[in-house]
């Protein structure tokens, strides 16, 4: 690998999708990445074929809310083919997933994030390509938007009184979602071989629980992690700074590379930098490029326009 690292520790302005096959096999330490859940929060979230155009648009109730500022699709869907959604965002996720299980050194973690409601989706797609579900990881967050509309008034509005009453107390809607899933994935190691062999031969596989202990207390798979006080925020799905480094600190030695496809606000960047890592991002959108660039101080390099020149770079960088 020559010293010219032309776009490590860089963001790239693309379409992972495009890019990952251009990655040097068995490179990949960690994978950590925020990816889009699929479940329409906004227009970046919309992977599968929308026929309808209410779909992120705006209720009366909605106007001037923090939380749930858009229109989603309702569980049971506005038309049969609604059905197909989960199985689209699948086939979505498959689009990028065959092509990262090569780059992935034998015996790696990924750690995905994922909506409660689709995140099977994204096991059913990684394990289709290969990679093994080691565990789900739940992030307790500080707080939690609700919304869940009373029966009573929805009723009353229709002018039913007594079905009003009937249903006193109750609402419509979820409970207050508290917790996002992480899914956590292993590649496999190589057949015939222990996963000490594997740390002996990758330096991947294994988990820093002494650098990673809370309170003088060994991690468990519920994380709870809010944002800093000053933590600027620049995307609406961004997730804790320090949830990220601490992810990082448990899969990763210093130096080794993490690669996010779906960078975001930049948060993954600035959790390698801050804990002595490298890595390589890919954001698709100009708009939080530009934003995520500015936040991390990283150079902007758009190959958006030029496979070519980003397989040259690869091509140098590799010698």
């Amino acid at each position: 690998m020559k010293d010219a690292e032309k776009f490590l520790n860089k963001i790239i302005q693309g379409d992972c999708v495009k890019y990952i096959p251009m990655l040097t096999d068995s490179s990949i330490d960690l994978f950590l990445s925020d990816i889009p859940y699929g479940i329409s929060l906004d227009d970046w979230d919309v992977l599968h074929n929308n026929t309808n155009s209410a779909l992120l648009g705006k209720s009366p109730a909605q106007e001037g809310k923090s939380g749930f500022k858009r229109r989603g699709k309702p569980i049971n869907g506005w038309a049969q083919s609604d059905r197909n959604i989960g199985l689209e965002y699948q086939k979505w996720c498959m689009n990028w997933t065959t092509s990262l299980y090569p780059k992935m050194k034998n015996g790696s973690f990924l750690f995905v994030f994922g909506a409660r409601r689709t995140v099977h989706r994204v096991i059913n797609a990684f394990e289709d390509s290969g990679f093994l579900l080691k565990d789900i990881l739940a992030w307790k967050k500080p707080s939690a938007h609700h919304r869940a509309q009373r029966v009573s008034i929805v009723l009353e509005k229709r002018g039913l009184k007594d079905e009003s009453a009937k249903w006193d107390g109750w609402r419509l809607g979820n409970l207050a979602p508290i917790w996002e899933p992480i899914a956590w994935f292993m590649k496999p190691y190589r057949i015939g071989g222990t996963i000490t062999d594997n740390i002996l031969e990758n330096e991947v596989g294994a988990v820093n629980i002494d650098k990673c202990r809370i309170n003088n207390s060994s991690p468990t798979n519920l994380l709870e992690f809010g944002f800093g006080n000053n933590e600027k925020r620049i995307h609406e799905a961004q997730k804790p700074l320090d949830l990220i480094e601490y992810l990082i600190i448990l899969a990763t030695r210093e130096k080794q590379l993490v690669l996010d496809p779906f960078m975001g606000s930049g948060t993954t960047a600035i959790a390698a930098k801050n804990v002595n890592r490298n890595f390589i991002g890919f954001e698709v959108s100009p708009e939080y490029h530009t934003k995520s660039v500015e936040r991390t101080g990283c150079v902007s390099i758009d190959y958006s326009k030029n496979l070519q020149q980003f397989q040259q770079t690869l091509f140098e960088r590799n010698g």
